[in-house]
């Protein structure tokens, strides 16, 4: 059980460092920071690792001490280009969890296309084989959107509400921090 435990990540400012994907360490990584004083214990499980000198309970959330700025604009990774998408088929719309999607570039890349924002979609496999090395209009399959560069907030708002269960009770309060409070 211990193996699997880990240690959501906050910023200097008690926000993840990341939400998309979430920014975890694995225990052990924690312990490490901890002993370095790098960051601050902020909430623990009720799980011990132990020593032969010592026992310490395990951290659930760090905060770093100091402030790591976040970048202006998302990361063009895979799971991204999936969120911006909405997890949908970019040229027949279906929807599908991302290890059912690929991505195609709108523009081949055999043609000059970059791998960018501007000419990734998502795109499940019968419509990335039937599409091929052409180009939309060539293939006669319109983009239901076209793509581009998203914000950090779109890319938040978009992505799937957090299974409660999944996550540790002592995380909620740090991953809904901008979230609107029960009157």
């Amino acid at each position: 059980m211990m193996l699997d435990l880990q240690t959501l990540v906050l910023n200097a400012d008690y926000r993840p460092l990341s939400y998309n994907p979430l920014s975890l360490w694995s225990w052990k990584d924690a312990f490490t920071a901890l002993f370095l004083d790098r960051v601050t214990l902020v909430a623990s499980y009720d799980v011990e690792a132990r020593s032969p000198s010592r026992s310490l309970k395990v951290p659930s959330v760090v905060a770093l001490k100091s402030y790591v700025a976040m970048a202006r604009s998302p990361a063009f990774t895979r799971y991204n280009i999936y969120l911006r998408d909405t997890f949908s088929c970019q040229y027949c719309g279906l929807r599908l969890p991302s290890g059912g999607l690929t991505f195609d570039h709108v523009v081949p890349r055999s043609r000059g296309g970059l791998s960018s924002w501007d000419n990734v979609v998502a795109a499940c496999s019968p419509c990335n084989l039937r599409k091929a090395n052409r180009t939309p209009e060539e293939a006669e399959m319109p983009l239901l959107s076209l793509p581009r560069r998203p914000s950090r907030y779109e890319l938040h708002r978009r992505q799937p509400e957090f299974d409660h269960r999944q996550y540790h009770h002592t995380w909620v309060d740090y991953l809904y921090w901008d979230s609107e409070l029960e009157t």
